[in-house]
């Protein structure tokens, strides 16, 4: 609307002839100047050019709408406002369906904790035909890290999915749907960025998984610069997922903080406690998402994986329609998989906290290393 020709906001004929004599063509010309320069370029008088704007800017102004509108819109829009149902219960309910549509959606957790194995589940999911849940599209998985491992998939598949898999072909033909990039370098995830872009138009991908943000972005210079190129980058990211109108699911590192160094200042720590940075294995280590707040607040959901207390789970800590909530899970031969769906309300600290106790490798229920 702010392209809105000046002529044709319905402006008087004299006032909107002495705008084109001064080059101001277009609604956003006449609002990016004050008033007072107005008066002056248009050798007007204030009265003239306040009645001028207040009519542009009410011609121009979006109309203001209802809760009941935009629930009646997305009903009616369900495909450019849909999910991708991650098959875990108590997650889909918390996020009314799944992944969204044309939203960038992050997990976030150290390593070895299910990031990549969530991601392979989700892949399939978003190739599977309608008939059986899926989105009947392509896949494109950039492996920056190197863990899509092909057998994996292909191993979820057989055990969440025997129906299809089990047809003649079929595990080939799925597989064949997941395009995979393995760029070693944020430049390099950079010069492919417009291939991807002509490849989620031409080629029905119906999901972008990048696995993992984090390994481009930290092996770039640090400080402001990173950070400015993240900004583009996350904004780039957004804006294929708006206008493609596909789930984006992106991961991320973490760094560690451990817990009594949170809460005390350098110059508080007595003496006493020196010999507790030697066994510092002994504590709960406190992890935060890489990345930075910048980061953060550009992801539109936030799903991290945590271990506490001998146990694994999913929190939803970061969603416009639920509050922050956590599952408990594991992961089998068929993947992830939630242990209850009923997710425990998250408060205060553990919201943005990251626990994880342990090693930083898991291991299926038949001992075979998850990545």
């Amino acid at each position: 609307m702010a392209n809105k020709l000046i002529n044709e906001t319905g402006l008087p004929k004299w006032i909107a002839n002495i705008f084109a004599a001064r080059n101001i063509i277009t609604a956003k010309d006449a609002l990016s100047i004050t008033e007072f320069e107005l008066m002056e370029l248009l050798d007007v008088g204030l009265a003239e050019v306040t009645s001028a704007i207040a009519h542009i800017s009410e011609v121009v102004c979006p109309p203001c709408q209802t809760a009941l509108y935009l629930m009646e819109h997305r009903v009616q829009h369900e495909n450019l406002a849909g999910h991708l149902p991650t098959r875990l219960k108590g997650l889909d309910d918390a996020l009314c369906g799944g992944i969204p549509f044309g939203a960038l959606t992050e997990l976030v957790g150290p390593a070895g904790i299910g990031k990549t194995q969530f991601c392979l589940k989700l892949s399939l999911l978003a190739s599977l035909p309608p008939q059986c849940g899926g989105l009947d599209g392509r896949v494109i998985y950039i492996d920056a890290e190197s863990k899509f491992i092909s057998k994996r998939l292909i191993e979820i598949g057989l055990k969440s999915f025997p129906e299809i898999f089990h047809k003649k072909g079929m595990a080939q033909e799925m597989a064949g749907r997941i395009l995979i990039f393995r760029p070693t370098s944020l430049s390099e995830f950079t010069e492919s960025l417009h291939q991807i872009k002509l490849l989620i138009l031409q080629q029905q991908v119906k999901l972008l998984i990048i696995d993992s943000m984090a390994a481009l972005a930290l092996g770039e210079e640090s400080g402001a610069s990173r950070q400015q190129t993240l900004g583009w980058h996350v904004s780039f990211i957004k804006s294929l997922a708006e206008f493609s109108r596909i789930p984006v699911v992106v991961t991320n590192q973490v760094r560690s903080q451990i817990g009594y160094e949170a809460c005390l200042y350098p110059f508080q720590v007595a003496q006493s406690d020196a010999g507790k940075k030697d066994n510092a294995a002994r504590y709960d280590s406190h992890l935060v998402a890489a990345l930075g707040i910048s980061w953060a607040h550009a992801v539109t959901i936030r799903l991290v994986l945590e271990a506490k207390s001998g146990q694994r789970f999913i929190k939803l800590s970061k969603s416009p329609m639920s509050p922050p909530l956590a599952f408990r899970f594991k992961i089998n031969s068929s993947g992830i998989v939630l242990l209850d769906n009923i997710g425990m309300e998250l408060k205060g600290p553990d919201i943005n906290t990251i626990h994880f106790q342990g090693q930083n490798t898991l291991f299926s229920v038949e001992g075979e290393k998850l990545q």
